[in-house]
């Protein structure tokens, strides 16, 4: 059924959904903002490549984020939070997908094919839904999702300030393409802004601002990255000029856009403008919430926000996130609104995909296929409450990176299949996972144990990627002065910086 023949049958659930919605949320028992009678809104604010310690309110003293700061005092933060993994060295896609439809991306097309949509089904219970940002899903996912959205751009990234643009016309089609005028993060704040001061529909909205920031170029608007370049960031407590090993996924565009060796002075330097996009992430994230504060939506509305993945910059000897170690994997979440505690956090270990299902339970929904996510609601009923015991992840990109991973409270092992290797970190006393002690004779029964968690896991999650090969390839490389070349988003000056011979 296409969609202009789905929108007749939306109006028939309204009144229905209006009065199941509201005694829902009239009856939860967490807080007395709670207690008012009306649908919820929901508010999702989802950046690109965000590493999980670039927030200042999170312990980073040397970033600027008062508004990320302000969210996290206002709501529930989770500190141990996890991208469950990728096929696809744009990490970004699965993500995406899994924060859409609750479902790991071993159950699940990158382009959500057959599989409902949070916003879908949201649309089909009375919900108007919006977007607008990045959408890397297809456009049927897309358009089957939202009943409105402007300043979209369909892809993985462009140059912050030429960004291909789209809107969903009022038929439910996409528009011919336009080159939005200003920095990304402001088209798409821009409109978002304009969808909360002008919404006064008679039912509640979803509205998802996908962010490209601070995925590269690292490009922020003049200004921003000026405080960072006066006093240059630390590099990364993990900092390594080339990563040990060849992992499989070395040579991929993201780890070409600093020289091999890495350089202290350029991986502090591109820290800086890292940090400056985030800065001018976070003015935005101000922009909407004051928009939103003015508006009759405000105590109504469920805030998420969150990133679709970490990032390494440096860290390991690496610049992207086709790798399993915490820093690529992690990612913030903050959620704040009706019934959420403020100020208080968690480090029990969740993923982004647990998202669907909180959200379809505070809104009183049911999402039409089994999940992988849980809610997230008894973390904030009691903050030291635990929604699973362990992590699993998963990495298949592209190329010979076949990467597996399972976490505890304690221990981190993870392995590569392709050159039989494996890595076993203790972060009760190492959190950046700078020693490896799989070669220990002494943890070989914490190696054991932990293979054994991981296999349980790739049962429970239906993964079929063998943890050993008969005929494992060279673990050896040496990336020193490899020729390099830019991608076309890079603008001509980030050409000159880093890129000269």
């Amino acid at each position: 059924m296409n969609r202009i023949a789905q929108r007749p049958r939306l109006f028939t659930y309204r009144v229905l959904f209006i009065v199941a919605i509201t005694l829902t949320t009239t009856t939860l028992a967490a807080g007395p903002a709670e207690q008012e009678e009306g649908p919820l809104n929901i508010l999702f604010l989802y950046a690109d490549d965000q590493r999980a310690d670039t927030i200042g309110a999170w312990g980073n003293e040397l970033i600027t984020t008062p508004n990320l700061d302000r969210l996290s005092a206002e709501g529930i933060s989770f500190h141990s939070n996890y991208n469950f993994g990728s096929n696809s060295g744009a990490v970004c896609i699965p993500s995406r997908a899994m924060v859409h439809t609750g479902r790991s991306f071993l159950r699940s097309p990158n382009d959500m094919a057959e599989v409902a949509t949070l916003p879908q089904v949201l649309g089909e219970a009375g919900y108007h839904t919006f977007i607008t940002g990045k959408w890397h899903n297809g456009e049927e996912s897309l358009l089957r999702s939202y009943q409105h959205g402007t300043s979209i751009m369909l892809g993985g990234m462009s140059d912050h300030i030429q960004v291909p643009l789209r809107d969903i016309s009022q038929n439910g089609e996409l528009s011919m393409t336009r080159v939005g005028v200003g920095h990304s993060s402001e088209l798409f704040t821009d409109a978002a802004v304009h969808f909360i001061e002008s919404y006064n529909g008679n039912f509640p909205f979803y509205a998802y601002v996908a962010f490209t920031a601070p995925h590269d170029p690292r490009q922020p608007p003049p200004g921003y990255a000026d405080p960072y370049y006066e006093r240059l960031p630390p590099l990364p407590q993990n900092f390594l000029s080339q990563h040990p090993f060849d992992n499989g996924t070395m040579v991929l565009r993201d780890e070409e856009l600093a020289a091999w060796p890495r350089s202290k002075d350029e991986i502090r330097t591109q820290l800086a403008e890292y940090y400056g996009l985030i800065t001018h992430l976070d003015e935005q994230v101000g922009r909407i919430l004051t928009a939103l504060i003015a508006s009759p939506h405000a105590d109504r509305t469920l805030v998420v926000y969150a990133a679709d993945h970490g990032l390494a910059l440096g860290s390991h000897g690496l610049l992207g996130k086709q790798n399993l170690y915490e820093h690529s994997v992690r990612s913030p979440m903050i959620l704040t609104g009706p019934g959420i505690p403020k100020g208080i956090s968690t480090h029990a270990f969740t993923y982004l995909l647990d998202l669907v299902p909180t959200l379809a339970e505070l809104t009183g929904v049911r999402m039409p296929h089994e999940l992988d996510g849980h809610s997230l609601r008894p973390l904030w009923q009691d903050t030291t409450a635990s929604l699973r015991d362990t992590v699993f992840l998963a990495y298949a990109g592209p190329g010979k990176a076949k990467m597996r991973a399972i976490r505890d409270e304690r221990f981190k092992l993870i392995i590569y299949p392709q050159i039989n290797h494996r890595q076993l970190f203790d972060l009760s006393d190492d959190p950046h996972e700078t020693r490896d002690l799989a070669a220990n004779p002494q943890q070989r029964p914490n190696i054991d144990r932990m293979t054994s968690v991981l296999r349980r896991s790739q049962r429970d999650y239906g993964d079929t990627q063998a943890l050993e090969v008969s005929e494992p390839a060279s673990k050896g490389i040496n990336l020193s002065g490899r020729r390099r070349t830019p991608d076309r988003w890079q603008p001509q000056w980030i050409v000159q910086k880093y890129f000269r011979p």
